[in-house]
């Protein structure tokens, strides 16, 4: 099991900007797809963006595209989501997670295809 660790949430005005992390530990993610999903009060958790093993498919939902950007650096076991034009309905809590499967050229958007989860991190956008 690899332990995930996000940061970078915070309060922050519509049409700001932040960075999320996700740092991993116990192991490495290395050879997995990560991503990030986000839950808002009431819903289910949903696909915000994954990037696979390699870094050469990135993967966004429609509702982020153009807005939110993914990253992963394998020698630092690190994850990263930099989040800008935010906008209230982005309110939620973030978690970064692994896919199951090693070596996958895109990423998964259903929950149950991941195996390691973060606590996540909260992120609200009010003025």
């Amino acid at each position: 099991q690899i332990y995930l660790t996000e940061s970078g949430g915070e309060l922050v005005q519509p049409g700001g900007s932040l960075r999320l992390s996700c740092a991993g530990s116990g192991g490495t993610f290395a050879s997995y797809t990560m991503a990030w999903f986000r839950q808002a009060p009431g819903k289910g958790r949903e696909f915000v963006a994954g990037i696979n093993w390699k870094s050469t498919t990135t993967d966004y939902a429609d509702s982020v595209k153009g807005r939110v950007t993914i990253s992963r650096d394998n020698t630092k076991n690190t994850v990263w989501l930099q989040m800008n034009n935010l906008k209230p309905e982005d309110t939620a809590v973030y978690y970064c997670a692994k896919d199951r499967t090693p070596w996958e050229v895109v990423s998964p958007t259903t929950p149950a295809d991941y195996d390691d989860w973060g606590q996540g991190t909260q992120v609200t956008v009010s003025s």
